[in-house]
């Protein structure tokens, strides 16, 4: 039976915590059903899920009304996030008056942050745009290669160098969504990837978000996954990542994993996930990369070898798994 979606209730509201300046605040975030990503309707990332959200008969009046809604939830909160499927600045996505709408409704915010495509972030883009404004860009590597081959990301790292700059000289602040693991990459090299990627992203922005891929309904990623090709990361590398990666940046580094602990998101094991899960959140706020010290579990043993094994044998599969047998074929 088809999923009956209700155009003019957002797709989520919650709140959660984040950081202005250097304090953690209180923050919205709201998901709007929009038309959706213009990139995925067209070809698409190949661990994004995130369209299944949209649909090309929502209107600016839908809009309008999931806002009202999301509006009924708001208890002024320092910071709002906005997402959609795809970006805040394609106005064919999100209609300029509709955008206008958004900043005024949330005017006792002190910060309002919303996600773009790098194709849409142009100096005629950002002029005039309320300076209360902080932009995400999905940058996911700073490896040519792996954005082609392992996200097809649709666009470059030249393109993401392009709009860093112009969100530079418009004076706004730019947060980075970083990818860990994505498909085709062993255990060890998407570590490598995650910090180099850090280590360039880390000069554009001003905060770097590392996102664990987790395995998304209907994307390529939950083909791999259900064949036993691949495996999200586990949550010791994550913890490598930004245990080296904050080394080399002054800006920022943090992590709020979606689907954490869990088969399809990052995880170590049962014994381990919470205890970690609970460091990488404190980190992400303090910034202390001793919240990442002491953190031991037998299944650390179990990472280190893969870290190695993965590479000798040539594969990236889920290799525990396809030696237990517990692959899923529906």
């Amino acid at each position: 039976m088809p999923r009956v979606i209700d155009l003019r209730r957002p797709a989520s509201v919650w709140k959660e915590q984040d950081v202005i300046d250097g304090r953690r605040v209180d923050t919205m975030v709201t998901i709007l059903r929009t038309t959706g990503c213009w990139w995925s309707a067209r070809k698409g990332c190949l661990m994004c899920g995130y369209n299944i959200d949209s649909t090309p008969k929502v209107t600016e009046e839908h809009l309008r009304a999931q806002l009202a809604n999301a509006l009924e939830r708001y208890d002024g909160e320092p910071m709002v996030k906005i997402y959609t499927s795809g970006s805040f600045l394609d106005e064919k996505e999100i209609p300029l008056t509709f955008r206008e709408d958004v900043f005024k409704a949330f005017g006792d915010a002190e910060r309002i942050l919303f996600e773009s495509r790098a194709e849409f972030i142009t100096p005629d883009a950002l002029d005039g745009l309320d300076p209360r404004s902080q932009v995400a860009i999905g940058l996911e590597s700073a490896n040519e290669e792996v954005l082609r081959k392992c996200v097809r990301k649709g666009f470059t790292v030249e393109d993401y160098r392009r709009a860093a700059e112009a969100l530079d000289d418009a004076n706004i602040p730019l947060r980075t969504y970083l990818l860990l693991k994505p498909p085709f990459l062993t255990e060890r090299a998407a570590v490598e990837d995650a910090v180099a990627s850090i280590a360039y992203a880390s000069k554009y922005s001003e905060s770097v978000s590392i996102n664990p891929v987790n395995v998304q309904k209907g994307t390529v990623v939950e083909s791999l996954f259900r064949r036993g090709d691949y495996r999200p990361p586990w949550l010791w590398s994550l913890i490598e990542v930004l245990r080296r990666g904050s080394e080399l940046s002054e800006c920022r580094i943090m992590s709020s994993p979606s689907g954490g602990g869990t088969v399809r998101g990052v995880h170590n094991c049962d014994a381990c996930d919470r205890k970690i899960l609970e460091a990488v959140q404190r980190f992400s706020f303090e910034q202390d990369i001793g919240e990442l010290d002491g953190l031991e579990c037998g299944c650390r043993e179990e990472w280190a070898a893969l870290m190695d094994v993965q590479g000798v044998m040539g594969t990236t599969v889920d290799v525990a798994r396809h030696l237990s047998n517990e692959l899923e074929f529906n």
